[in-house]
C-alpha cells in the first residue's frame, strides 16, 4: 500500500509516516519510482508507535521498545526487562508533572475564588 492508504488506515499524516521512517521506526520498501510501499504489518506498527507517543515517549525510546513487543498490544510481557526500569522512571516523571500542574491549578482556583 502507498503512504496515502497507510495514512488513511492509521490516522497518521503522511508527514508523520515519513518522520517515523527517518527515525528508523518504519522501513517501507522503495519502488524504482521512489514511492514507498508499505505492508499490512506497518498498519499495526504505526498504531503501536502512536500509542507509545501518546504515552509521552520519544522516538528513540520507542525504537528500543518496538522489538520487545510480542503481539498487537503494546505489552512487554517479560521481554526486555532492562526497559522496565526506564519506563517506570518515565511514569514517575509524568506523575510528578501531573501533581505539579494540579497544585498550580489549585492556586489559580483560589485566586479566582473557586473552592479548592
Amino acid at each position: 500500500m502507498r503512504i496515502g492508504e497507510l495514512s488513511r488506515r492509521t490516522g497518521a499524516s503522511p508527514r508523520a509516516l515519513r518522520y517515523y521512517e527517518e527515525q528508523g521506526l518504519l522501513s517501507p520498501l522503495r519502488r524504482p519510482s521512489g514511492y514507498r510501499e508499505y505492508e499490512e504489518r506497518d498498519v499495526t506498527a504505526v498504531r503501536r508507535i502512536r500509542v507509545l507517543l501518546s504515552a509521552g515517549l520519544g522516538t528513540s525510546v520507542i525504537a528500543e521498545i518496538v522489538p520487545c513487543v510480542q503481539d498487537d498490544d503494546v505489552v512487554l510481557a517479560g521481554r526486555c526487562p532492562e526497559l522496565r526500569e526506564g519506563l517506570a522512571k518515565e511514569r514517575a516523571r509524568i506523575t510528578a508533572a501531573i501533581d505539579d500542574l494540579t497544585a498550580a491549578r489549585a492556586v489559580l482556583d483560589s485566586l479566582v475564588g473557586r473552592p479548592l
